[in-house]
């Protein structure tokens, strides 16, 4: 037994040695577009938030993967909205009203590299606002924010506290029920948000895509509107555009922008 774990051991120390001298190469190499790039775009997906705390929905220990009456899709649609609101919030508040996250490394390091002047937008599918929290000014919600709510009668705005604490279903002053301003299944994006997208990517001349596996359209459709030859993406786990790109990193994107933009 011993003979076999000093067999182990070794292969597992030049595993981890492996992996950090890729880890190293490939954050050079990122360093080195980011330098000589001048119109950075950001297009990130849940896994950017995962670091912070906040579950995702395709992962092991995601919502898909936990047990509900029903499925998280089906909850998160405008049918079920209409239908069963109770049951919405009650769903909508437990799991994606996480107000008390904060942002993480990649969301401090994408807001310092937007203040130096190279990182034109960050792109988010995320609904969380901790780009936000983290200091970035230019951020294009493509699934709108928890922190944006209207009343779908008056159309009055509604601070995110209410919709919070109260228990139940929320209702304006006019009796009117209160919506978060996120796209649930079964609505469009936002117009000006998705052309104001196309517009970024297409000038970019270095695109990062980091913590989306790709799978979610109309918005991960977005990619094939770049037109440079720096396409990077950064992701734990393989996914179908990794052919077309010209760095692809496996790991954590707090690390590898922690490592990336000291």
């Amino acid at each position: 037994m011993e003979e076999h774990l000093g067999i182990i051991e070794p292969l597992e120390l030049t595993k981890l040695k492996e992996r950090a001298i890729n880890m190293q190469k490939n954050t050079d190499t990122l360093r080195k577009y980011i330098l000589e790039s001048s119109y950075i775009v950001f297009f990130g997906g849940a896994g950017v938030s995962t670091e912070s705390g906040i579950p995702d929905f395709r992962s092991v220990d995601g919502l898909y993967n936990q047990q509900y009456k029903h499925p998280p899709e089906t909850i998160l649609s405008r049918r079920f909205f209409m239908s069963n609101t109770d049951e919405f919030y009650e769903f909508y508040r437990n799991k994606l009203l996480c107000l008390d996250a904060q942002p993480n490394k990649a969301h401090i390091k994408l807001a310092e590299l937007e203040k130096s002047g190279k990182l034109k937008a960050v792109i988010t599918q995320n609904i969380d606002g901790l780009h936000q929290k983290a200091g970035s000014k230019n951020v294009l919600e493509l699934h709108g924010s928890v922190y944006s709510n209207f009343c779908v009668k008056c159309g009055l705005n509604h601070d995110v506290s209410l919709i919070k604490n109260c228990e139940g279903v929320p209702h304006c002053k006019c009796g009117g029920v209160i919506k978060p301003d996120v796209v649930l299944f079964g609505e469009t994006l936002n117009e000006h948000t998705i052309n104001s997208a196309f517009r970024h990517i297409s000038n970019a001349d270095l695109l990062i895509i980091g913590g989306t596996s790709l799978g979610v359209y109309p918005a991960a459709g977005l990619i094939d509107y770049y037109q440079g030859n720096k396409l990077v993406l950064i992701n734990k786990s393989s996914t179908h555009v990794d052919r077309k790109a010209n760095l692809v990193i496996n790991e954590s994107i707090g690390k590898v922008f922690e490592n990336c933009l000291q």
